[in-house]
């Protein structure tokens, strides 16, 4: 069979078993690398390779371009490059934040609180731990409205239980998009004395970073950067260890002990400054698009738009359809062109129900979760939005008959 022709526009029906005529990738978590950023890291994948722990001038030039790089990236977290960390990837830097929080504080208690809607590298080990106590009360969970924002009155109750080692909660979420009151929220945790740790995997890049916080995690792909690559924000006010020996370079990579290798770092860097420089026409024409979604997915008989639709994250939407299954929807809009999201951004391995929409009491089935690229990286974005958004009605209704349900 011959290829399809990749000047086609994306949303054209195509013959089952035949290839996408133009894809459009409207799961963009992670995203696409950001082309300078792509061009800095095969650059200096010749100039930074060497060990930086080592003295030679081949070693000597990675610690500098890695300093370099820890700099720039303090700069735009507007923070001391002391205080900026490395982890393998966003999750780690997640699971890391927290272990680190509660192992310093542990000869105070061991209780942890966490929003309902929190990433699984969160929910999952602050469960786990407990389980190992023997105490599930240990871990603590904060309803959210319907929206998606935590209950800030129970967030206060929560934090200020005695045996509270740390607070964590989400910048914004990457399912649904809704931002949280951080300001607020820190507050609460300061008035108790319980450290906060801000989980900003969804939102570095895309919006201003947070500055209500004692340890922040995010990653890199999420503002056009490489994979494989999770930074932390250990302030020097904050009490953070992660367990084990006492590390001798600690001065070269951080209290996360991880040293990246030089050119990811790099890459990087590269991708904050490049984003950073458009970040706010960015999120602008990105809000403008995910608001004309909203509209037309709000339009469709029997289809639920969620998250907060002023507070929130410029590029992220879900909308879950009642009578449709989420594999089905996106297999069928897969079919056409545009790859989309389901089931829980956070377990995106799977397509279990989204315990983000459970905890907002919304349709957990049937739902569709777009996360639009940098513009930087998808040059016909906004076609591609448009395109979508011409296909959600006949895609949604083409499920519901194949499901047998147009009669409800």
């Amino acid at each position: 069979m011959a290829n399809p022709s990749p000047e086609a526009p994306p949303g054209a029906p195509v013959e089952p078993g035949a290839g996408p005529r133009r894809r459009a990738v409207l799961d963009a978590a992670p995203g696409p690398l950001h082309p300078v950023a792509a061009r800095t890291l095969a650059a200096a994948v010749d100039a930074g390779w060497a060990d930086p722990r080592r003295l030679h001038a081949e070693g000597r030039t990675a610690r500098r371009l890695l300093d370099d790089a820890r700099a720039v990236l303090a700069e735009g977290l507007g923070v001391r490059p002391e205080e900026v960390t490395f982890a393998p990837d966003g999750p780690t830097a997640v699971r890391w934040m927290a272990q680190g929080l509660s192992y310093a504080a542990r000869r105070r208690g061991a209780r942890v609180v966490t929003s309902a809607v929190e990433h699984s590298a969160v929910l999952l080990p602050a469960r786990h731990d407990a389980a190992q106590a023997g105490d599930r009360t240990l871990a603590r969970v904060v309803p959210v409205d319907r929206l998606g924002r935590v209950d800030l009155d129970a967030w206060a109750r929560e934090v200020a239980v005695p045996g509270t080692v740390s607070a964590l909660l989400q910048h914004a979420n990457g399912e649904v998009g809704t931002l949280q009151p951080l300001g607020p929220a820190h507050e609460a945790c300061r008035a108790a004395g319980v450290p906060l740790g801000v989980d900003a995997q969804a939102s570095l890049g895309r919006v201003a970073p947070p500055r209500a916080f004692d340890v922040l995690a995010g990653d890199a792909t999420s503002w056009g950067g490489p994979g494989g690559l999770g930074v932390l924000v250990v302030p020097d006010r904050t009490r953070w260890l992660l367990p084990g020996p006492a590390d001798p370079d600690a001065a070269l990579h951080g209290p996360s002990r991880h040293l990246p290798w030089v050119p990811l770092a790099l890459a990087a860097a590269e991708a904050w400054q490049q984003t950073a420089a458009t970040r706010d026409s960015d999120a602008a024409e990105a809000f403008a698009l995910v608001d004309e979604l909203r509209a037309v997915a709000a339009g469709v008989t029997d289809v639920e738009v969620v998250g907060d639709p002023v507070d929130r994250l410029p590029h992220v939407l879900t909308f879950s359809a009642l009578y449709a299954d989420g594999e089905a929807l996106v297999r069928e809009f897969d079919r056409h062109g545009f790859a989309v999201g389901s089931g829980s951004a956070c377990t995106s391995s799977t397509l279990e129900p989204s315990h983000v929409l459970a905890a907002m009491g919304v349709l957990t089935h049937g739902n569709t979760r777009i996360t639009l690229p940098l513009a930087a990286v998808a040059s016909d974005r906004e076609r591609d939005v448009r395109a979508f958004a011409s296909r959600i009605a006949p895609v949604v209704a083409a499920v519901r008959a194949e499901l047998g349900a147009t009669h409800l």
